[in-house]
């Protein structure tokens, strides 16, 4: 009876520590965001990295955002300067260059708050508070970049691939609000 017993509580702690992997836990963490799979996509290379950190989780993720944001702000930046741009493709570049330049600003701040939210009581309250309004502010420069290749004025290649570029930005922007806001809800 005893040896059941044992064995029956070892093969339990094996499937509790089988299920508390780091890509578990970014596999949960990412299932209340709007864009789970890509979640689990763009965060499962670094489970290593995140183990199961809720902090280093939302780190990493606030850090892939902006890294993709900078990618994409020099991609918009030289489409700019290509020869022949109609007056309001030339006008809706410059407009999305200073909207993502402020997206790629916030994010930026966002990063470096975050690193002070490893306090606790109402200085870690104030920290998050101000990560969650600048990546929430972020995600919004990106929306109002997009917007601006609407309609049929502008139509073709150039159009097409930046937004979906800016629709993958804001993707990416928008799992991170939302692990943010979830880590600032469990801490």
């Amino acid at each position: 009876m005893a040896t059941k017993l044992t064995l029956l509580f070892l093969l339990s702690t094996l499937l509790i520590i089988a299920t508390s992997t780091p890509t578990n836990f970014i596999k949960s963490s990412c299932s209340t965001t709007s864009y789970p799979t890509l979640c689990v996509e763009s965060l499962s290379s670094y489970a290593s990295t995140i183990q199961q950190d809720p902090h280093q989780l939302v780190q990493t993720a606030l850090s892939l955002t902006l890294n993709k944001t900078q990618s994409t702000k020099s991609f918009v930046t030289k489409c700019k300067s290509f020869k022949n741009l109609k007056p309001r493709e030339y006008a809706a570049l410059h407009d999305c260059v200073e909207e993502i330049t402020d997206s790629v600003d916030r994010l930026s701040r966002s990063l470096k708050e975050l690193k002070l939210c490893k306090v606790s009581g109402e200085d870690f309250n104030w920290h998050i508070s101000n990560v969650e309004t600048w990546v929430s502010s972020a995600l919004t420069d990106e929306s109002t970049c997009s917007d601006g290749f609407g309609g049929k004025a502008l139509d073709g290649r150039m159009k097409a691939s930046i937004r979906s570029r800016m629709v993958n930005v804001a993707q990416v922007t928008s799992n991170a609000l939302s692990l943010i806001n979830q880590y600032a809800t469990n801490h």
